[in-house]
């Protein structure tokens, strides 16, 4: 009897599908460049970063060119759950509003409250506040049916708000002088995209071309590149299934380059964004750099700061009433997961960048800060989501 080839995934397949794969490639690549950064070849590997590819280095391409197609990604990603997913509600966004909100703000006040008194390192105010979903998402994965699957809902929906938060943080506090000429360009083709968009035109091409553009001139303008992509992001048409219709046979745009940038962005532009930053000389290290300023802020406000402000903001929200608690979860699994939103690695990288993109120490303090902080936050999240009753039980409706 022939054997059928197609009845069991291969192992590979089986890991890329995996919840938890992008974050393990994501750990693996980060602690490659801590390595390479430590070894003979750091000298090599840094030169490589500041060479020249055209008008850019190589590690400008990577955080303003590929860095955009992961924003775009990002930004499709908050559209579809905005307009026909878990945020489509009003009642569905206010839990993970008001937590994402909390675990923003407090965590910046934690940084600020350190390093208020040192006017070049508060610039770094909102490293903290960021969450790195892939990373969270895949610790969380690893606990199965013993976290209930409305945390996974709600960690989610909390982590795609505090992207959004993070895009304003970007394009709002970290742009540098602008050049009006590139901003009206730039205008004018968001108005051509969302032209495209009204006139039913499904192609993705003519919004990709654009989109190119879009970039250079965003570019230009003193905003950094990345919002590029979630503007891009935000024209691109999503189509509802009409009476009828099946979702299957509905082409949208929007889910076909999501799905095109589903394995990119997790398993190539995020490693090598990783592999690229994390990159720190330990050369001469001495155990004072932890409790440094900078390295307290950052890492405190990612441990404590997402502890006070996502925990006791769900409390305080469903204690009033507000809204209801995640269902079939312990406040337990709430800690658990709000401990989890410490893991800021690739956001909070990408701002210490935009905060301080001259200062080599101060950057390397950044990324001293976050590899602890995101460290602890994994761990001790992950303790505490193994001590978390069973979901359903009596003890998991203490709220």
């Amino acid at each position: 009897m022939a054997r059928n080839l197609h009845a069991r995934p291969s192992a590979f397949r089986r890991f890329i599908d995996s919840e938890s794969s992008g974050g393990i490639v994501l750990m693996a690549a980060a602690a490659l460049a801590l390595i390479v950064a430590n070894s003979p070849l750091a000298e090599t590997y840094f030169a490589a970063l500041h060479s020249y590819l055209g008008p850019l280095s190589l590690s400008h391409w990577i955080n303003d060119a590929l860095m955009a197609v992961f924003f775009l990604l990002v930004g499709l990603e908050i559209k579809r759950e905005f307009v026909d997913g878990q945020l489509s509600t009003w009642s569905r966004r206010i839990l993970p509003g008001v937590c994402a909100a909390g675990g923003m703000a407090v965590p910046a006040l934690i940084f600020a409250s350190i390093n208020w008194s040192n006017g070049a390192v508060i610039r770094g105010w909102a490293i903290p506040t960021a969450t790195d979903i892939a990373f969270a998402l895949g610790v969380l994965s690893l606990f199965g049916n013993r976290v209930p699957a409305s945390m996974k809902v709600f960690l989610t929906a909390l982590a795609i708000i505090d992207d959004l938060g993070a895009v304003l943080i970007i394009a709002i506090f970290y742009t540098g002088d602008l050049q009006v000429w590139a901003l009206g360009g730039a205008a004018a083709i968001l108005a051509v995209l969302f032209g495209l968009n009204r006139a039913g035109v499904r192609t993705l091409l003519p919004y990709l071309a654009l989109g190119a553009g879009l970039w250079v001139l965003v570019l230009l303008s003193g905003v950094h590149a990345t919002v590029a992509g979630v503007a891009l992001a935000m024209t691109i048409p999503i189509v509802r299934p009409k009476g009828g219709e099946s979702e299957h046979t509905v082409e949208s745009p929007l889910h076909r380059l999501e799905h095109a940038l589903s394995k990119v962005v997790p398993f190539v532009i995020i490693p090598v964004f990783g592999f690229a930053n994390a990159g720190v000389s330990l050369a001469g290290f001495d155990a004072s750099a932890l409790i440094e300023p900078l390295t307290l802020g950052v890492a405190g406000g990612l441990v404590a700061g997402k502890v006070i402000g996502v925990y006791g903001t769900a409390l305080l929200v469903i204690k009033l009433g507000w809204a209801d608690a995640p269902r079939n979860a312990a406040p337990l699994h709430v800690l658990g997961v709000a401990v989890l939103c410490g893991i800021g690695f690739t956001m909070s990288l990408f701002i210490g960048l935009l905060a301080f993109p001259e200062n080599q120490s101060l950057q390397d303090g950044v990324k001293i800060g976050i590899l602890l902080g995101s460290g602890i936050a994994a761990i001790l999240g992950s303790i505490i989501l193994v001590l978390s009753p069973r979901p359903g039980g009596e003890e998991a409706r203490a709220f």
